[in-house]
Formats: structure tokens, sequence, C-alpha cells
């Protein structure tokens, strides 16, 4: 696992960690103002999150990906809801990739824009991804493109876009309501049909879906030859060539996963 801040000195809003059957990934998201409605912050929602999630895929067995995240959901709502408004559209919220080896089975399950990729034996690889935010993010863009960043009119757009956030017609993602989790991607294939896999956060996948650096076979041989931080070098210096602000960005890179 690699996991790389924006920049120095700001907090790093990713997490990532692993038990000896599953893999989890946590991509937080916050905007300015939101100290204001959560004295934790987004790095500590995603991180306890995250804690949250590997304690449960640890101890509980015999439950889904998606009732682990919404009792995860539930969990940290609980630490903190006395404290922090956290029905508020901008209190901290996350995108989660999760990936749990079980029976000769791999299990996945992506909610919001993190990523997850199965490196297939016989085929191209298969991308795991939730598009509900992207989608309803392009009509948001152009307006985004054009405000001060960090200005004023940006964080009303972006208050705007996030008041679809957890809606029927919107898009989905771990914040205080734990039937978001009914919304994740899921599914599950063989062990033996897969070489490896990988959960990044959307400030890594950049690589494919924004930059257009290379396509995912590419990346996982990348991955498999010089590791994630490769894959983030290669980010950060696309983001300074097209002068685009860096974001967190992390991958948990899985393999041998029939030895476990």
């Amino acid at each position: 696992m690699t996991s790389a801040a924006a920049r120095t000195g700001h907090a790093n809003e990713d997490f990532a960690g692993a038990v000896p059957t599953a893999a989890v990934l946590i991509d937080g998201a916050g905007i300015s103002g939101a100290e204001s409605i959560c004295r934790h912050g987004v790095a500590w929602y995603a991180s306890r999150l995250g804690g949250s999630l590997l304690g449960l895929l640890s101890l509980v067995r015999d439950r889904s990906l998606s009732e682990l995240l919404a009792r995860a959901i539930k969990q940290v709502t609980d630490d903190h809801r006395d404290t922090c408004d956290v029905a508020d559209p901008i209190s901290p919220s996350a995108t989660v990739a999760i990936l749990r080896l079980s029976d000769g089975l791999v299990e996945h399950l992506v909610l919001g824009d993190s990523v997850l990729v199965l490196d297939r034996a016989d085929g191209t690889p298969l991308v795991v991804s939730d598009p509900r935010e992207v989608v309803i993010s392009r009509s948001y863009r152009s307006a985004l493109e054009a405000a001060a960043e960090d200005g004023d009119e940006y964080h009303r757009i972006l208050r705007d876009l996030r008041g679809n956030r957890n809606q029927p017609g919107g898009f989905w993602v771990a914040k205080d309501d734990p039937r978001a989790a009914d919304e994740a991607i899921t599914g599950s294939c063989l062990i033996s049909e897969l070489t490896g896999a990988v959960l990044l956060s959307n400030g890594a996948s950049r690589i494919v879906d924004r930059f257009r650096l290379a396509e995912w076979p590419e990346v996982m041989a990348v991955l498999a030859s010089s590791g994630p931080a490769e894959v983030i070098h290669r980010v950060r210096q696309a983001e300074a060539r097209h002068a685009v602000a860096a974001d967190d960005a992390t991958i948990a890179h899985c393999t041998d996963l029939g030895e476990t």
C-alpha cells in the first residue's frame, strides 16, 4: 500500500488497511466550513470508518460486505452524533472500496468514486466502479472550472453538487445513513480466476480516467514491476503538467490471492 497527501502540510484524508483476508480503502470528502459542523474532520472520519470495517471484516464472517459497511457507518456516526451535526450536507463523508477472500471467492464492494480493479488470469482487467457521482458532476464542471478555487462561489457550487448525495437519482457515499450501503456496487468471482487486484482512491485512478496516461492492463503491469508509488509518481507529474490541483492518492495492491 502507498498513500500520498495532496500537498505538504495537508492532512491525508484517505485510508487504506488490510487484514489477512480483506483490504479496505476509504477516500474521505469534505469542504471548507465543515470544521464548524464536525470538530473531528474528514481524516478522522475516513480512518475511523476504515478501522471499523477492518475490525468487522476480521470478526464477522457470515455477513455480506454491504451489511458490514452499514454497521461500520452506524458505528462511526454514533461515535460523533452527540458532538457534531452528522446530518448536515457538508459533514464528513467518504467513498469506499472493499476486497474480501471467502471460501474460494473474491468478494468486492465499491461505493462512490473509488475504483477496484480485478486482474483476471485469462483476460483484460475487470474494473469495478460507481459512475453516479461522475455523471452528476459533469453538469457542474464548467461552473466549478470558472469559479476561483476555494472562493465563495466555488464552495456554493460544491454545496449544490453535494446536495445530490444519498438521494434517489443522485449518488451514494458513506456518511451518516447506514442505508447508503445498500446502494453499493457488489460482486464476486473465483479466486482462481485472478492474479491480483488493486483498490484506488480517485486521486490515484486519474492515471486512467482523467489523464489517460495508460489503460488498466498497463497500470497493472506497472504495479507488478514497480509498485504503487510509481503510479502515484506518474499522476503527480501529470497534475503538474496540466496545472491540475493534486488530490490525496492511495493504492492498495493485492497479490498472491490464492495463497491466503
